[in-house]
């Protein structure tokens, strides 16, 4: 459990600024992360990477010369915002270009996905690599859809060393997917981790057993065995992760990973075995690395992490860095970087006429409905989500809609109207909750609000017309199909309910609600096939999608606003 807790909602904000306060010789804080301290040459590709908290020393303590230029930091097991990656990007773009990084998890993909194309817009390259070393996660054919896990390091540590020898953005990319393609983790858990402020762990593991394949984000294993020894749990990290050797090199790193609660003792008399069965085999161990480079909270678990070298990615690896949880050789003295970072957005709120923002102040008062029922479901959710995915669903939903309400009544108290204050809850609600529901939902508002006005009256046909909008950018922008267990299995029969009646807004809101409570019942015996959980998705059977029970509710709130008039 995590003793040292103010606010389980600030903590993630908390330590972030703790780290800095404690390292602001290698860091400085920027909105939504941070960026090196020191002074960059003008010319050098930018290195960004990053994800949720909770798995220190990724993502913020490998910021430095040698290795990354920034780090976008979102809440624990949750992606940043792509305003908060936007703002990483921008500070981290010294006229070269920008190369981004980061484990392939739904959320992080869309927000990352999102801040590139925005800079993409202001004439900055982008390029982005996702990690997907964990052969758990899916088979070798689809070794591009696996997460990432602690090869992060080995793909970010290449790509930062590339950057800082003066290779261009095309190198730089080259050089991370080449990485990438040549390293392969496999992990193990005795125990699951807690969120701050959690009174029980996001999984358990029968006593005397051992959690095979697990995920960083607090997500269970794929298989659980009894626990062996030191050795023969050596040999099974061994063998899981040989097995996919590509057959052109014998000279490898070899890095032992503690996930939080397996201290470095433990860890040496394993890694002792490892180095043994590898050399057996015909491996020469370049460089050994026993750490906990990739945590997750207080998981107690390991991984090993394997990476071939070509003599590029040695040279790479080798290289020197200077970071505050990194260090490798010597690296010279650099001058300090006070310049500004953050970029001042104008706040106008444009006019609206008088029934438009009576219509505005309704809206918010239905948001802040909203709010206190996520509040009251923060739980439920949470741990429906922990059966099969990280348990991260209750906290991140509550967040987002906590910064919504704060935001919508703020824009009321300026004269907002429905368009602009729907547009401003979208970002507050996407920034916030971070992870993938808070990519949706801010993606959802956004097109709502762009469907509305702020100088004509909220109509029945455009409250229909924005709620269609909100969930066809859900479909567009998530990818899901019905029968995957995602948000959609609620929301496309809700949407569709709602535009083929003919009946008042009120009676069709409430028969929408009933198809989406429907359609969210069924996926409790659906397999999930998309998200977090596609990994454990048989275990996900019997339980309903977190995300499609999220959407249920809160149309359901809607409908009790609209059916009291």
């Amino acid at each position: 459990m995590t003793f040292l807790v103010n606010s389980a909602a600030d903590f993630a904000d908390e330590a972030l600024a703790g780290m800095v306060a404690a390292h602001r010789r290698y860091l400085r804080p920027v909105h939504g992360g941070v960026v090196r301290a020191t002074r960059v040459p003008d010319g050098q590709v930018g290195v960004v990477i990053g994800g949720g908290s909770g798995h220190y020393p990724a993502f913020a303590g490998w910021v430095g010369p040698g290795l990354a230029h920034g780090a976008a930091c979102g809440n624990i097991f949750a992606s940043p915002s792509a305003s908060q990656i936007y703002s990483v990007l921008r500070a981290s773009d010294h006229g070269a270009g920008v190369f981004v990084s980061f484990g392939n998890y739904a959320g992080d993909v869309l927000h990352f996905g999102e801040a590139a194309e925005k800079l993409r817009a202001e004439g900055v390259d982008v390029r982005i690599v996702t990690v997907s070393d964990d052969i758990a996660s899916a088979p070798p054919e689809q070794a591009l859809e696996r997460r990432g896990i602690a090869g992060d390091l080995v793909t970010f540590k290449c790509a930062g060393a590339a950057a800082a020898a003066g290779a261009d953005l095309d190198d730089v990319e080259r050089v991370a997917r080449r990485a990438n393609d040549r390293t392969r983790s496999f992990g193990i858990a005795f125990s699951g981790c807690t969120l701050p402020g959690a009174d029980h762990p996001l999984f358990t593991v029968p006593e005397g057993q051992m959690s095979l394949g697990l995920g960083i984000h607090g997500e269970p294993g794929i298989a659980e065995q009894p626990i062996g020894t030191a050795d023969e749990i050596a040999d099974l990290l061994v063998e899981k992760v040989v097995a996919e050797d590509p057959g052109d090199s014998k000279r490898i790193l070899a890095m032992l990973n503690g996930l939080g609660t397996v201290k470095y003792e433990e860890l040496f008399v394993t890694f002792s075995r490892v180095a043994r069965q590898l050399e057996e085999r015909g491996y020469e161990i370049v460089e050994g690395e026993v750490d906990e480079q990739c945590t997750s909270l207080d998981m107690a678990g390991l991984s090993l992490t394997v990476c071939w070298f070509d003599d590029e990615l040695e040279r790479l690896w080798l290289a020197p860095c200077d970071t505050p949880a990194y260090r490798k050789g010597t690296v010279q003295a650099l001058e300090r970087d006070d310049r500004p970072l953050d970029v001042v957005e104008d706040d106008v709120i444009p006019d609206a006429a008088p029934e438009n923002r009576a219509a505005a102040r309704l809206v918010a008062e239905v948001i802040s409905d909203v709010h206190a029922m996520l509040v009251e479901s923060e739980g439920y959710l949470g741990d429906i989500d922990a059966v099969a995915g990280d348990g991260d669903h209750g906290i991140g939903m509550s967040r987002g809609a906590a910064a919504a309400d704060e935001t919508a009544q703020q824009a009321i108290a300026r004269g907002a109207g429905t368009s602009t204050l729907l547009l401003r809850v979208a970002e507050a609600w996407s920034e916030r909750a971070g992870g993938t529901s808070g990519a949706l939902w801010g993606a959802a508002l956004r097109a709502a609000g762009r469907r509305l006005d702020d100088r004509s009256a909220l109509t029945a046909a455009a409250v229909i017309e924005a709620a269609r909008s909100a969930v066809d950018e859900i479909v567009t922008v998530g990818g899901a199909e019905r029968g995957d267990k995602t948000m959609v299995d609620a929301a496309i029969p809700f949407r569709d309910a709602l535009v083929s009646s003919d009946r008042p807004l009120a009676v069709a809101w409430a028969h929408a609600v009933e198809a989406a409570e429907a359609g969210t019942e069924a996926t409790a015996s659906i397999a999930a096939r998309r998200g977090r959980a596609k990994t454990h998705h048989e275990r996900s059977i019997g339980t309903p999608d977190p995300g499609a029970v999220s959407f249920s509710r809160i149309v359901a709130v809607i409908g009790r606003r609209l059916a009291g008039g």
